[in-house]
């Protein structure tokens, strides 16, 4: 893909109930925001982790949101005044000429193809909000336009939580790993992603070969199986506050655990990812890995709909 070297343009689009990152990512970029607008954003959490961090922690350098789109027009316009967006546009296309890339900011994976579309015909790059997709159909598009060299990534932030981070660093206490287990609160379909990122490293990519879902719609409880025995446990549970984020991993000779704490950080260190592969060109990870993680949200989503069926993600 092409590099881009100099300052960098970006589009913040859409916004869906549950999901303020349009409010807070566009703030961590920009390195500033009206603290009486962001404070009445309908997110307490935002206004809260964004002035607990030095101002000199805030913005990425060389990088500017320019341009913000939402699917109500108020939300806009709320949005640029909390976070020193200069424009506003009625149609998410409307920035196809104004912008180098921009950014999906919504978590709802069945709606990503339709979002992206435009710009991926564009040629323009795009990060799209977890999870990438939450269907087979959809998989197999977005696995298209990878082999035809489109320029798109997505993650969760739980990819860059420091606190997993600094757990991996103490594995080699715990002698050989049997089991993780991760909990996470609202639901499968959108926070399952969180739950599987923050898991996810601490395995050999490509290694999955199936998920079995226990449990409710509201209470998920997803076992995978792992090609090298490992065991992953998976809850999702729509309430569970009090749990989110909390990683365990368990092995021959003992125990340690992780949790979830520093939103900022994962958030501005994910955002940081895509602009680098915006200036270098160079995915940060491997595409398989969106791929097999998609194959897992699927499968999930299959198994329960299915009884608790086994299923292989060979079958995706």
């Amino acid at each position: 893909m092409p590099t881009l070297n100099g300052n960098i343009r970006l589009a913040m689009l859409g916004m869906v109930d549950g999901n303020g990152h349009p409010y807070s990512w566009s703030a961590i970029i920009n390195g500033k925001y009206d603290a009486d607008t962001m404070a009445a954003c309908g997110y307490a959490a935002i206004p809260e982790y964004l002035g607990a961090e030095p101002k000199e922690n805030l913005g990425i350098p060389g990088v500017q949101v320019t341009h913000v789109w939402c699917d109500q027009p108020e939300e806009t316009h709320h949005v640029a005044k909390a976070a020193g967006i200069p424009n506003v546009v009625e149609k998410a296309e409307d920035v196809i000429a104004e912008v180098d890339a921009v950014v999906i900011a919504t978590d709802i994976g069945h709606q990503h193809i339709d979002r992206v579309r435009p710009f991926i015909e564009a040629g323009l790059p795009v990060f799209i909000d977890k999870p990438l997709c939450d269907n087979a159909e959809d998989l197999a598009q977005f696995l298209q336009w990878h082999r035809e060299g489109k320029l798109f990534m997505s993650s969760s932030c739980m990819r860059y939580a420091k606190e997993f981070h600094n757990l991996k660093t103490r594995m080699d206490t715990l002698g050989e790993l049997r089991l993780i287990t991760i909990s996470m609160a609202k639901t499968w379909e959108r926070y399952g992603i969180h739950a599987l990122e923050s898991s996810y490293s601490f395995l050999r990519a490509g290694g999955y070969t199936s998920v079995t879902h226990s449990g409710t719609e509201q209470h998920n409880i997803m076992h995978l199986a792992h090609e090298d025995g490992v065991e992953t446990v998976l809850t999702v549970i729509d309430d569970l506050y009090g749990a989110f984020g909390h990683l365990n991993v368990y092995g021959t000779k003992g125990a340690d655990t992780a949790i979830f704490k520093d939103t900022f950080f994962a958030f501005k260190t994910q955002l940081e990812s895509f602009v680098e592969y915006l200036r270098t060109g160079e995915m940060p990870f491997p595409f398989d890995e969106t791929s097999e993680q998609m194959k897992i949200i699927i499968a999930g989503l299959r198994s329960r709909s299915e009884g608790g069926r086994t299923v292989l993600l060979s079958e995706i």
